[in-house]
């Protein structure tokens, strides 16, 4: 149900009738009205009365689906995780590394930089970085990044004018060239 690049398809949420932020008891309600109004023994007089029923089947399996993973919190909170993944990918035009950025040391915070297509920049400075739990440190011409657990992250970064948005990929222990000419 997750298959989508660069379009929106239906969610185990719409296939429920749900908002993603639904409690347990709505999702369980909402599933079993769903599941009664598409079995196929409540169906099989609608069937041969009209079309074939293969619409219908399927409708009836992606509720069953829907509900094994959005019935249980280990799997909705996976599920989740994937889904919030994929729009993610979808909605950025490009991934930058921390080394592409220009670096503007302003005495206290460092600002990073990378320009847009439209002209305007992607920006992060080191005051954020810290709120996301990564230390900062300066020797004479670079910055270190060290993340939090050792392990590669990244951060999406809207552009300041347009609609654009960069994924910034966070290596463990990165190193970034300071620009003194900006």
């Amino acid at each position: 149900m997750l298959h989508w690049k660069n379009s929106i398809r239906e969610t185990y949420y719409d296939v429920l009738s749900v908002k993603e932020d639904d409690s347990y008891v709505d999702i369980r309600t909402s599933y079993r009205s769903a599941i009664l109004n598409y079995h196929p023994d409540k169906l099989q007089n609608t069937r041969q009365a009209s079309d074939p029923g293969d619409k219908l089947d399927d409708r009836f399996m992606k509720v069953q689906k829907a509900w094994e993973i959005l019935g249980n919190s280990m799997s909705r909170a996976l599920y989740d995780s994937k889904l919030r993944a994929l729009r993610q990918d979808s909605e950025v035009s490009e991934d930058i590394s921390l080394e592409e950025m220009m670096v503007e040391d302003n005495g206290e915070i460092f600002e990073m930089f990378y320009q847009c297509r439209c002209g305007d920049y992607f920006s992060i400075d080191s005051s954020e970085f810290e709120k996301m739990g990564y230390t900062l440190s300066r020797d004479e011409c670079r910055i270190s990044i060290q993340t939090p657990d050792a392990f590669p992250a990244s951060v999406v970064l809207p552009c300041g004018s347009c609609s654009l948005q960069v994924r910034l990929l966070i290596n463990a222990d990165a190193k970034v060239p300071i620009d003194d000419n900006l």
